[in-house]
């Protein structure tokens, strides 16, 4: 073999190997978080199953206190029922379907619905603070606003103030489930966004 064609066959095994790493980079970053519905109470086992597979899984749980007649219990149940996000490329959902308890992916007109990556922060942070922030007000912000927690337990949180009083209720939506969630922050906390 002459050097000319050595030359010529390790650039095409360059270009091959540079291709699969471009097709592998853009896979990456066509990853995008979809809403996974479950059969009733099969949350916990079709997350526990999806992971097994080698997907990335987001189940919001929140921790109750469950009373009995003869004693109490701190359980984590699904914040959303029924329901969890699965971190993928579009066309590795099909891989799912035969998942037992899996029941559909939900849709927005026609297409798997897409949760946007803050709204999975969203509940990350509310998931992780379930108690009111307390500090005295600084910044004028009205109904209607959209605001971010600047800091506190909430700190990264996008919402909406839904009532201005000394401390701000902030509707949280996660619109791509039709679902909202209320919680109250500190004027101190929250700046006003354009």
């Amino acid at each position: 073999m002459s050097n000319e064609s050595t030359i010529k066959s390790l650039y095409l095994q360059w270009l091959e190997l540079m291709n699969d790493n471009f097709s592998t980079t853009k896979s990456l970053d066509n990853l995008k978080w979809y809403v996974i519905k479950t059969n009733s109470r099969a949350e916990k086992k079709v997350e526990e199953r999806l992971l097994k597979q080698g997907f990335e899984v987001f189940l919001p749980l929140q921790t109750t206190i469950k009373q009995w007649s003869d004693r109490k219990k701190k359980v984590s149940t699904p914040l959303i029922s029924s329901t969890l996000f699965i971190h993928s490329l579009e066309q590795e959902l099909k891989h799912i379907y035969n998942t037992p308890g899996f029941h559909s992916v939900l849709h927005y007109q026609s297409k798997p619905a897409v949760v946007r990556d803050f709204e999975i922060n969203n509940l990350k942070i509310i998931l992780q603070n379930d108690n009111d922030c307390q500090l005295e007000e600084t910044t004028s912000i009205e109904k209607g606003d959209l605001v971010e927690v600047v800091k506190g337990p909430f700190q990264g949180l996008i919402a909406t103030s839904i009532e201005v009083n000394r401390s701000h209720k902030l509707i949280v939506e996660i619109e791509s489930l039709g679902q909202k969630f209320v919680v109250h922050v500190s004027k101190s906390f929250v700046k006003k966004l354009n």
